[in-house]
């Protein structure tokens, strides 16, 4: 009769090692990525959330006392980002509803650097250039990759949101500075940053472009694009159309209401979404 030893796992023949414990699901739940997906719905969005940001902003500042708005707005970049980070996993609205308060607020910390301590638009968008290149730079030592396809909850993802929030206080300053101090006025600056926006496409299809560095010249660019587009639309002056900030804040919000509802029914934004279907 052969000689049998118990194990906490069972009882198996002497000799014979019990197989290694499952791993809990914690061992084996593969990490999850906090972004969303590059399709043509994710540059859509970001251009609403750009512009979104960039009129309500004005709204609010011109329309209540403006700090009492910059303080809506800080708190408002808090709540959204302590929910998104307490997230595990991406989920639709709550990103955008992020990236829609960091608009919001990298607008007013652009304008307040300009309009109450009277700083140009030239060294504001020179400082947040330099403040960008840092996190860029930092980010790459500590992680080696600045891909958007890992970004994933912890140390990365507070990099990425620190980009992000760079990239609009950035494009903010930039805007203002190209209609405002360069004189181009709105439009002129709509054709400017939309040939600037479809640059870094075309480097990646015909001239194969790193796709990295692409997509982020890419995203920077869409801030002052959006910007320009709302102010082309809302402001009386800089040859715009004079709408009113509030109107076209509300039609904005209405079309990222739609798309984002859109993606949380479909998940199409969703990264790994078709490899996770097999």
């Amino acid at each position: 009769m052969s000689d049998w030893r118990p194990s906490s796992l069972g009882v198996y023949p002497a000799g014979q090692m019990p197989p290694s414990p499952a791993p809990s699901p914690r061992q084996w739940q593969p990490l999850l990525v906090k972004v969303p997906e590059i399709t043509v719905y994710f540059w859509v969005i970001k251009l609403l959330t750009t512009a979104l940001g960039e009129s309500t902003s004005d709204f609010l500042v011109y329309q209540i006392n403006p700090y009492v708005a910059v303080g809506l707005g800080c708190f408002g970049l808090v709540a959204a980002l302590i929910l998104q980070l307490s997230l595990r996993r991406y989920i639709a609205w709550v990103y955008w509803l992020a990236a829609l308060m960091v608009a919001v607020f990298g607008t007013m910390a652009a304008d307040v650097l300009h309009v109450v301590l009277g700083i140009s638009y030239v060294v504001s968008t020179t400082f947040f250039s330099a403040a960008l290149a840092v996190v860029f730079v930092v980010w790459y030592l500590c992680e080696h990759t600045l891909s958007i396809h890992s970004v994933y909850r912890g140390r990365r993802e507070l990099f990425y949101w620190a980009a992000v929030i760079a990239t609009f206080a950035l494009g903010t300053a930039a805007g203002d500075l190209t209609a405002a101090t360069l004189n181009l006025g709105y439009f002129p600056s709509i054709l400017l940053f939309a040939v600037l926006f479809a640059l870094p496409a075309l480097g990646y299809w015909l001239l194969r472009f790193n796709a990295i560095a692409a997509f982020w010249w890419a995203y920077i660019v869409t801030r002052p694009l959006g910007a320009s587009i709302a102010d082309w639309l809302g402001k009386p002056y800089l040859g715009g159309l004079g709408l009113g900030d509030g109107k076209v804040s509300l039609v904005l919000l209405i079309l990222l209401v739609l798309f984002v509802v859109y993606l949380s029914v479909t998940h199409r934004d969703v990264q790994g979404r078709s490899a996770e279907r097999r």
